[in-house]
């Protein structure tokens, strides 16, 4: 029976000091298009903070609405009208096929993706927000609902320490499977971070600009610096993770080596075209670099907020 396991090798996310989490709070409250209370809005008026009307009281208002100054200015009972603010949900897309497994530097590639994935959960519940997740790109795929506070935080760290899928046993359409699934719950506008490596083939182009068109969509491609080139070691033995499907090469060979950049290089400027052609905002994570500080200079820039 297949099942996700702990990949071998595996270092964890690393440290997420405090402070650096407090500085990044406010970068995705406003790339989430709104987190802040009374920054987003939802329709009719209610509860909040944003004034929509003032207006004679009438028999069943709220008498905590009545507004002093414009009773006294008027000379009748006034009450206010806000716009109601509602807490932003963030979904989390979050690969785990075999490939995310791979790591050459500080840590796994899978690492890295559960240090994004519990980073941005923390932020997102800061303000009353709630997170949910769902894994794709394995036989066995998760779906943890819409929650807060700090149970969802507990119950995402759970799901994260699953691990992977076994080499072999991911799935080519995994990611086009998640994100279309993300699409089908997620119907309020809100913020998803989808989290991969991006090395599924098929048809993952469709449904997340499907999802760009309702949503705040934060593509975080996460790499290793081994994927971009092959080291001079002699005759290889590669697996593909994905397949477990065997490849020999000679690594001595310089035009191999060669040949074998160039097609990564065009596959790496493939994805960002795409991701760039469906207005998700793209950023790239290292397993050599600090990761969360490179999330961090990211979401500091200009990004742009969903569709209200």
């Amino acid at each position: 029976m297949s099942r996700l396991a702990p990949p071998v090798g595996r270092q964890g996310p690393g440290p997420m000091p405090g402070q650096l989490l407090q500085a990044l709070d406010l970068a995705i409250a406003r790339r989430a298009g709104g987190a802040l209370p009374g920054d987003h809005m939802a329709p009719g008026a209610g509860a909040g903070t944003e004034l929509v009307q003032l207006r004679p009281y009438q028999v069943g208002d709220d008498v905590r609405q009545l507004d002093p100054a414009a009773s006294a200015r008027t000379g009748i009972p006034h009450v206010r009208l806000q716009v109601p603010e509602r807490a932003l949900t963030t979904w989390i897309v979050l690969d785990v096929s075999p490939s995310m497994a791979f790591g050459t530097a500080d840590r796994l590639k899978a690492d890295v993706a559960e240090g994004v994935a519990s980073a941005v959960a923390r932020l997102s519940t800061r303000r009353g927000g709630r997170v949910a997740l769902i894994t794709c790109g394995a036989p066995v795929e998760r779906l943890l609902p819409p929650r807060g506070g700090r149970h969802a935080q507990l119950m995402l760290r759970r799901v994260l320490g699953e691990g992977v899928a076994a080499d072999g046993e991911g799935r080519a359409d995994g990611l086009a499977r998640g994100l279309r699934r993300a699409g089908r719950i997620a119907r309020r506008p809100g913020l998803v971070v989808v989290v991969s490596d991006f090395r599924a083939e098929e048809g993952w182009r469709s449904p997340l600009a499907a999802l760009t068109a309702r949503h705040s969509v934060l593509a975080v491609e996460v790499r290793d610096p081994r994927e971009a080139a092959l080291p001079r070691a002699g005759h290889l033995a590669l697996v593909d993770p994905e397949t477990g499907r065997v490849v020999e090469l000679d690594s001595a060979q310089s035009r191999v080596r060669e040949k074998y950049a160039g097609l990564e290089a065009e596959r790496r400027a493939a994805v960002a075209a795409d991701l760039r052609h469906s207005r998700a905002d793209h950023v790239v994570l290292d397993t050599s670099q600090d990761w969360l500080r490179e999330l961090g200079r990211h979401l500091d820039r200009p990004g742009r907020r969903p569709a209200a």
